[in-house]
């Protein structure tokens, strides 16, 4: 099922938090064409060469798009842009630098008076107006601003996430934002400016953090792998194979059964310095000295053995290739195959199945793949295709 075929977005995007969002729109069935640079393109595509010489942000963030090369500051190529967005696009979607949309006169405002229908989806660092409007925003610098760095990381040193969490937020976000636009627009037939910051969206993404540190509270301190608040929550070293494994308690009755069936010690389970969660957080390096002890003699395979029984959780710290080969994966056949320059590609199932279909997954675009093609269906011959190529407008 690929419920949004026949929309088309149009989508001048680089990096990862427009492309992410338009690559999911993609997945269900949206046409999505990428406007790149002529030469370089996105410059995403120039991150690493890690996928036979391809970028991994790029292969993972541009799959089922047609990428068509335009120099947008060429008046003929601008002409084309236009048209292309005022006959086929019903969302066109941009992180451009703020400003450069309304002078490529893609602002909602000016786009909206000439085609009423259309959704604008505006993706910046910290918004469209404000004083941090027009500062520069990646992902680590805006991972900085929400406070994420502050509460991650060891006690000694702060910490970013691994992956671009802040491009990602602002990407979901930015997807959701324009299905629910879409709805709306089929109830008024009428499109909508969308304003999306990463600041904000990661700032969301603080959660709990952020009301823990209501009213000038101190904020939960940086546990490295464990959770900041909850405890035993993270890992654990095992003797034996000097290995590890990480596991959670959420509640009092698994804290009585991990007592009794994974360190065999019932009694702890009353041991008044541990009763409750908070009281267990608060006294953590006597507790975790307790448990490591309890896993000195022991592999992490004997740990999670027990673990099991006791039905605690429990998980293994994979490595990245470890995941691809995860068993669980693999079990619910989540691995399909993309086309790409390079060849075929795997790629990873969108989360969420379908009881009728797949969601699309269709080569990941060479730069400029669909120029030709895309000018084309606007009415353009060989000749005026040659002739922009020419004064280098494509």
């Amino acid at each position: 099922m690929q419920p949004l075929q026949g929309l088309t977005v149009v989508t001048l995007e680089h990096a990862i938090a427009a492309p992410l969002a338009t690559r999911h729109l993609a997945d269900l069935g949206a046409r999505v064409i990428k406007i790149e640079r002529p030469g370089a393109g996105d410059f995403a595509r120039g991150y690493d060469a890690r996928v036979r010489g391809l970028a991994s942000h790029f292969v993972w963030a541009n799959r089922s798009k047609e990428s068509l090369t335009l120099d947008v500051k060429h008046p003929a190529a601008r002409d084309v842009l236009q048209r292309l967005v005022l006959e086929q696009a019903d969302v066109v979607v941009q992180n451009l630098a703020p400003g450069a949309s309304a002078r490529l006169g893609l602002d909602h405002a000016t786009l909206a008076a000439l085609k009423p229908s259309i959704i604008v989806c505006d993706i910046s660092g910290y918004g469209a107006d404000g004083p941090y409007r027009d500062r520069k925003a990646y992902d680590l610098l805006i991972q900085s601003e929400a406070g994420f760095v502050s509460v991650t990381g060891t006690p000694d040193e702060p910490c970013k996430a691994g992956p671009s969490i802040a491009d990602i937020s602002a990407g979901m976000y930015a997807y959701s934002s324009i299905l629910a636009a879409l709805l709306e627009r089929g109830r008024s037939g009428r499109g909508r400016r969308l304003d999306i910051s990463m600041l904000e969206s990661l700032t969301e993404w603080m959660s709990y953090p952020l009301y823990y540190a209501f009213e000038g509270a101190a904020p939960p301190p940086r546990s490295g792998a464990a959770h900041a608040t909850i405890y035993p929550y993270g890992p654990f070293p095992t003797g034996a194979d000097k290995a590890s494994v990480m596991l959670g308690l959420q509640n009092e009755r698994e804290w009585a059964s991990f007592c009794d069936k994974v360190l065999l010690q019932p009694g702890l389970a009353s041991d008044p310095r541990f009763s409750g969660n908070a009281l267990r957080a608060a006294s953590r390096e006597e507790l975790r000295q307790i448990i490591v002890e309890a896993f000195r003699d022991l592999t992490a395979p004997q740990v999670v053995e027990r673990l099991q029984q006791a039905q605690i959780a429990n998980a293994r710290v994979n490595t990245m290739q470890e995941v691809w080969a995860h068993p669980q994966l693999r079990a619910r056949g989540r691995w399909r195959e993309v086309e790409s320059p390079v060849g075929a590609l795997p790629a990873l199932l969108p989360p969420g199945s379908w009881d009728d279909g797949d969601p699309r997954m269709d080569p990941v675009p060479a730069l400029g793949e669909h120029t030709d093609a895309i000018l084309g269906e606007l009415g353009l011959d060989s000749a005026a295709i040659g002739a922009l190529r020419a004064a280098n407008a494509i």
